[in-house]
């Protein structure tokens, strides 16, 4: 899992009190030298894993309006583009002069209220005033070219420092954090600024020697501002300071208070579902993984070929996830996987896993309820696939697995001539010509619940969003997490 997954902030039951009215966040992003297609999807993540936001992003600002932004109660800034114009300007202003909140990450400072060098005849010294100055003024900072320039050294691991604990978002956190970070150094500070904390500025980073601001809190109007210079990109959002100075400054920003608790947890949910990915045997896109991704209820690892059940499985696993092509493995291996399933344990088996085990009739005929032919048998011939075929894929019936899934458009991989089971329940059916019709099913296996899936190709369709939920919710139902029809 990634660590945004694992790393979230979670809720004390005194902090979900105050959740009733969720805090309503604006995001402007776009149009950034900096990576803002990953870091603003991040940090609206962020909020929403709190529980105390509702979020919205706008990536063409330039349209905002006073009507527009009177339904929040802060806006966040992960923006360094150009002007958004009078209009939009001056709604913001009166947006945050009014008593809303304003929070601006990292690269903000300089989006268009820095101080900059005009022209080639002026010279590093000369110092103009910023084109927006009211910006500026909000952000606590200006931006200067002039000696000593504003920037950064290299970028390194360093430690930020609270110099004010007593503040509603320093409150509870340890004395310092770590950041892995572009360090900004040499920032015209405005006098109104009251300072939250700092980072030493290595020299052997090309730093200045000297503690810089890091996080400030400052008054405008009636509004409230709280200004991170961290987060250049997503590694950078991803580090734990980060995250949590982030949201209680955002909820400070909003409110002036704070609720969201002091500590990032990484403690998993106690009732999400143990899932193992067995690979092996066949090769594919890493892309298959990345469906998995984004559930906290399912809790992932990977296992492969040729130890996949080496272990006594039914101690740490739920449901096992087959995504492998193999026909022999040791008979203790055999006698785990038996034993495992017979414990009542899930089975979910994802594309290519229905050639496993040609020659074991258990196998297919009792668990899968199906089999791809590797080769001919008697009067049968061996099944055939074929890649990138255009699918159109509906339900047969009602069932937890299907939740949410209409009709799906996919492409993938088309299997024909497989031996199916009469005895299964199938789920999804496709008419296209190269498949025999069946896509995903129910085994008629008794001991546990088993479910095969055809789909799962390529990265087409681990991407899709009906192959995620699918295999998800199949996940879940095998692991007797979701109810029967």
């Amino acid at each position: 899992m990634t660590a945004h997954a694992c790393l979230m902030v979670l809720l004390t039951a005194a902090s979900l009190a105050h959740c009733a009215a969720p805090i309503r966040a604006l995001i402007f992003s776009g149009r950034n030298n900096h990576d803002w297609p990953t870091t603003t999807p991040f940090l609206k993540k962020v909020l929403l894993d709190t529980g105390r936001f509702d979020v919205r992003v706008t990536e063409e600002p330039g349209g905002t309006t006073a009507s527009t932004l009177a339904s929040y109660d802060v806006l966040v800034l992960d923006y360094n583009g150009p002007r958004w114009g009078e209009a939009t300007e001056k709604a913001v202003e009166a947006f945050v002069r009014s008593g809303k909140g304003l929070v601006a990450v990292h690269a903000a400072s300089y989006a268009f209220g820095g101080l900059r060098v005009l022209g080639e005849r002026m010279t590093r010294t000369d110092v103009v005033e910023p084109a927006w100055p009211a910006y500026a003024e909000m952000l606590g900072c200006s931006w200067s070219e002039a000696e000593p320039r504003t920037g950064h050294g290299d970028r390194h691991s360093f430690k930020v420092k609270f110099v004010d604990r007593a503040h509603p978002i320093a409150q509870g956190l340890p004395e310092t954090f770590t950041a892995t970070d572009e360090l900004y150094h040499n920032f015209r500070m405005r006098p109104n600024v009251h300072l939250v904390a700092t980072a030493f500025d290595d020299p052997k980073m090309k730093g200045t020697g000297k503690d810089e601001p890091m996080l400030w809190t400052l008054s405008y109007g009636k509004g409230r501002v709280f200004h991170t210079a961290l987060g250049h990109d997503l590694a950078a959002l991803q580090e734990p300071g980060f995250m949590v100075t982030f949201a209680r400054g955002t909820e400070w920003a909003a409110t002036g208070a704070v609720t969201l608790p002091a500590t990032l947890e990484a403690k998993p949910r106690p009732d999400r579902v143990r899932a193992q990915i067995v690979v092996g045997g066949h090769d594919h896109e890493p892309s298959f993984y990345a469906a998995f991704e984004g559930d906290d209820r399912i809790a992932v690892n990977v296992n492969p070929h040729p130890n996949a059940y080496g272990r006594d499985l039914r101690k740490r696993v739920d449901v096992l996830v087959l995504y492998d092509m193999v026909q022999e493995v040791p008979e203790a291996q055999k006698q785990s996987l038996r034993e495992f399933l017979e414990s009542g344990k899930g089975l979910v088996a994802v594309h290519h896993s229905i050639a496993n085990f040609n020659s074991w009739p258990w196998w297919y005929e009792e668990v899968i309820g199906g089999k791809y032919l590797l080769k001919p048998e008697g009067d049968r011939p061996a099944s055939t696939y074929k890649h990138d075929v255009e699918m159109f894929i509906k339900p047969v019936t009602k069932h937890p697995i299907l939740a949410g899934l209409g009709p799906i458009h996919i492409r993938d991989e088309a299997y024909k001539g497989k031996w199916i089971s009469p005895k299964v329940q199938v789920l999804l059916t496709t008419d296209c010509p190269d498949d025999d019709g069946p896509v995903a099913w129910i085994s008629p296996y008794q001991k546990s619940r088993v479910v095969y899936i055809e789909l799962g190709h390529d990265r087409w369709s681990h991407q899709h969003p009906a192959f995620r939920a699918l295999v998800k919710q199949a996940i879940l139902w095998a692991a007797g997490k979701l109810g029967n029809e």
